[in-house]
């Protein structure tokens, strides 16, 4: 008996054991895989939630830029990763949702390979020009463009990202045949398009906010249903003329499968109180985003929406990788 009891205390002990292991972290940083190369906005956003997330939860924090591969290259690692938590993903939504009905053969998957943390920050698109063009309008612009067919090109972030899908949808919603030139992320987009070695971009608020502001790329249209505080002078699809036209993004947090529920919750938490903060609310509205306060479980809810969504849309729209 006492034997018995022995083995039973034991058994118990390691269990316990094994439980409080679940619900911490080892002593050694977490990485935060980005899908693209610095200075995008899935950077921008990781790089912004970083420092409070790690005071938070009271371990370092390293960011593992991983570009290319549109995106396949960060969110294949994130998703083979040890699901101890120790490996994150800051995921944008042209990778997850669009990835899946773009390529037969992809080697992970949007639902079953990972677990949804938390939203970090959504972004409606800005229809952006160079500065080197004369239109100051989107009606102008639209009238230039197909004075000018085939003569005018497009950044995106890959073949199928929302950039792309946005361009596709321009060319259509317009009449306009812009060219898609495909670059490995946001940053190195904005800089060519700043340069005025690319026309135009269809892209979220962050890697361009600044020379949108600044006037050294012309904002000319938000595609969506209302204004942004942070580019009062900027409007509206509709308010310039190309109603329906709405685009939006997400950047948001991603744990690979089967990591604990203890530790998703745990960065969940602190997540959605960081985003709750008067000062990250003011930072992600200065670059034209705006939080969502979601559980992981409605967030996971949006996921499973989002891909259904969007593989209609580009299956549709008749996108396809080139």
């Amino acid at each position: 008996m006492r034997k018995t009891m022995a083995a039973l205390a034991a058994l118990l002990a390691t269990s316990w054991i094994g439980t409080v292991a679940a619900q911490t972290w080892q002593d050694k940083p977490i990485s935060i895989l980005i899908p693209a190369p610095p200075g995008g906005g899935t950077d921008i956003v990781a790089r912004l939630f970083a420092e409070p997330l790690s005071r938070e939860i009271g371990r370092q924090i390293l960011i593992d830029n991983k570009g290319g591969g549109n995106g396949n290259i960060a969110t294949l690692a994130a998703a083979r990763a040890k699901p101890d938590g120790h490996t994150l993903l800051m995921q944008y939504s042209g990778t997850h949702v669009a990835n899946p009905a773009l390529i037969p053969d992809l080697n992970w998957h949007p639902i079953k390979d990972f677990a949804p943390v938390a939203m970090a920050a959504m972004a409606p698109h800005l229809i952006t020009i160079a500065k080197k063009l004369p239109p100051t309008d989107l009606k102008s612009f639209i009238a230039y463009a197909k004075a000018n067919p085939g003569k005018l090109n497009a950044a995106t972030v890959g073949p199928g990202s929302i950039p792309h899908i946005g361009a596709v949808m321009l060319n259509k919603a317009a009449g306009l045949d812009l060219t898609a030139v495909h670059y490995k992320g946001s940053g190195p987009a904005s800089q060519d398009l700043l340069a005025g070695q690319i026309e135009v971009f269809v892209v979220t608020p962050p890697s361009i906010a600044a020379h949108v502001r600044s006037g050294a790329i012309k904002g000319l249209a938000l595609a969506s249903g209302k204004r942004l505080p942070s580019f009062p002078d900027v409007p509206t699809t509709e308010e310039a003329g190309l109603p329906g036209f709405t685009l939006e993004a997400w950047f948001a947090l991603f744990a690979p499968a089967g990591t604990p529920k203890e530790l998703v919750d745990k960065l969940n938490a602190a997540m959605r109180k960081i985003a709750a903060s008067s000062e990250m609310k003011a930072k992600l509205a200065d670059l034209g985003l705006f939080g969502h306060d979601w559980s992981p479980a409605e967030f996971g809810a949006f996921v499973v929406k989002e891909v259904d969504f969007w593989g209609k849309t580009i299956r549709d729209a008749g996108i396809k990788l080139e």
